[in-house]
């Protein structure tokens, strides 16, 4: 940790959530310390984000960016426990492939997609590694709240390109980094740190650990950019039927600023 570690404060889901302390960026330390977050206590402190849902309050079957997949060869960023691949596979996917940091997380996903008759080429690897995943080969690569954890953004998306055919899709989505800038107090929305700020932090969450950093989105466009894709679609209204179902702050607070983003883009 930075001997100069700094605390602030971080929005996790829809509310603040410990203590964020800034730490050096180490590509080692920062995979480790998550595996063994996703191979613990994941789910259970975070829950599991899944198709049709990309997140809070954005669903696929309002936005309907994947259209028809049946024969279509699919790779998911991030499988988690397979509730996606599910989706898709019950949707008369040809072929489901996914790959996730968390050796659990795999095991998880193996166990949901049998118990469905449903099964997957599954990879236990960092997104940012080569792992043996074929290239040239999907006609959609995508990730549900799971590109966020890369610790090299433009490398991964490069690497995302690698696996798609020429006009393959690839659809992510994650948390909007505005949403992760503010905080709802009583009926008030405050700015509790600077949506510049991109470094990385810690947040001890009970007896676990997770680190992260929040990226602006123009980060995240202008890597997609680089790496060789053309955005189709940006998505960062909230779903007013998903809001209207829960009376609660985040609701409210999702319908002033977006809490969730969706991309979609197409390799050129």
């Amino acid at each position: 940790m930075n001997k100069n570690a700094v605390q602030r404060t971080n929005v996790i889901g829809g509310s603040e959530a410990g203590v964020a302390v800034s730490v050096d960026m180490d590509k080692d330390v920062i995979h480790q310390t998550n595996s063994l977050f996703w191979d613990t206590a994941g789910n259970e402190i975070l829950g599991a984000t899944s198709l049709p849902l990309y997140g809070a309050f954005v669903s696929e079957e309002q936005c309907r960016l994947f259209g028809d997949v049946s024969g279509t060869k699919l790779l998911e960023i991030g499988c988690g426990s397979g509730h996606s691949l599910q989706y898709l596979g019950e949707r008369k996917a040809g072929e489901l492939w996914g790959m996730d940091i968390s050796e659990n997380q795999i095991e998880k996903t193996r166990q949901h997609l049998e118990e469905h008759g449903l099964s997957a080429q599954l990879f236990c690897s960092p997104m940012e590694d080569k792992c043996g995943i074929p290239e040239d080969y999907f006609d959609f690569v995508y990730s549900v709240y799971a590109i966020g954890w890369t610790t090299d953004l433009e490398g991964t998306f490069e690497r995302i390109a690698s696996y798609l055919k020429l006009g393959g899709v690839f659809i992510f989505s994650w948390s909007h980094p505005i949403h992760k800038c503010v905080a709802a107090e009583k009926d008030t929305l405050v700015f509790k740190k600077s949506y510049f700020d991109e470094s990385w932090y810690s947040v001890a969450l009970g007896d676990s650990t997770l680190t992260l950093a929040d990226r602006k989105l123009s980060t995240y466009i202008n890597a997609l950019a680089k790496a060789g894709f053309v955005i189709e679609e940006l998505v960062e209204a909230s779903d007013e039927d998903l809001m209207q179902s829960q009376d609660n702050a985040f609701a409210r607070k999702a319908g002033m600023l977006p809490v969730t983003f969706v991309i979609k883009a197409r390799k050129l």
